[in-house]
């Protein structure tokens, strides 16, 4: 709804006092080999989860790209902008716990000389029972990694199991001479593509498949039948951003922080 947790915080104000019905589509919802983990932790295969580790690469074209849009490169980084995809996946999960306190720590060395960015970031959300959740992100692979815009490999432990969930999208890989434009592709002298990594989804004869377009038919039944969907609340949605926020507080100060923080 943002990228500064001020505004997000009047967005839902806002939309709280009308009573709208708005959600917000983390992408990775909707796409079946997550709806399956999530499947597997809410029915308790795994009995009582106890550990989340997540770890997302990315090239650096999606960091530059973004840096380069914004007026101010210290209100976004690579956990607000692309580390909540995984992290929403992870709370989604985790829904039944509660978040205390956030430690983590931030690099510079690739992006900071460059564009004054974030490169990575890696830290450890600690719930209220004890569990811990482990996420670390980079977007400042070189840009011949051929992950299009998103790589993820996700491990969650529990008392009675564990569930390890590879979406790096290295099962699909095209190399060509040519142009691929494939995705997200605003450097056109890559030429090698894990085809699937573009959250959205591919074309395929003339249409978008993938996740969004399963995410717009599900909305769309929501409004029209009613039905419940798996989209983020905005509620859900305005907690993600604390959470990133948090992660990059915690980054900065070089301290744990304690959990919730708020808008100030």
């Amino acid at each position: 709804m943002a990228t500064e947790l001020a505004d997000s915080q009047r967005v839902l104000d806002a939309i709280k006092k009308s009573g709208v019905d708005a959600v917000v589509g983390y992408t990775q919802r909707f796409r079946r080999k997550w709806l399956s983990a999530k499947e597997k932790v809410r029915t308790g295969a795994l009995g009582d989860v106890t550990l989340v580790t997540s770890r997302a690469f990315m090239n650096r074209l999606v960091a530059l790209d973004n840096y380069k849009r914004t007026n101010d490169p210290s209100k976004i980084s690579p956990m607000v902008i692309s580390g909540t995809h995984a992290l929403d996946i992870v709370m989604w999960m985790m829904e039944a716990k509660k978040p205390v306190e956030i430690y983590a720590r931030s690099v510079d060395k690739a992006l900071g000389p460059l564009c004054k960015g974030i490169d990575a970031t890696a830290g450890v959300i600690t719930f209220e029972d004890g569990s811990l959740y482990h996420a670390a992100i980079s977007w400042a692979l070189p840009i011949v990694w051929p992950g299009a815009v998103y790589s993820l490999e996700v491990g969650i432990t529990g008392t009675e199991g564990v569930l390890t969930i590879d979406d790096t999208h290295r099962d699909i890989v095209l190399a060509t001479t040519k142009e691929s434009g494939e995705g997200y592709a605003p450097d056109n002298v890559r030429r090698v593509d894990f085809l699937g990594s573009y959250p959205p989804g591919d074309m395929v004869l003339g249409e978008l498949r993938g996740p969004m377009r399963e995410e717009t038919e599900q909305w769309l039944n929501r409004i029209c039948m009613g039905l419940t969907t798996q989209h983020a609340t905005a509620a859900e949605a305005h907690n993600r951003l604390m959470l990133t926020k948090a992660f990059d507080k915690s980054a900065r100060l070089k301290r744990p922080i304690q959990l919730p923080i708020d808008s100030e």
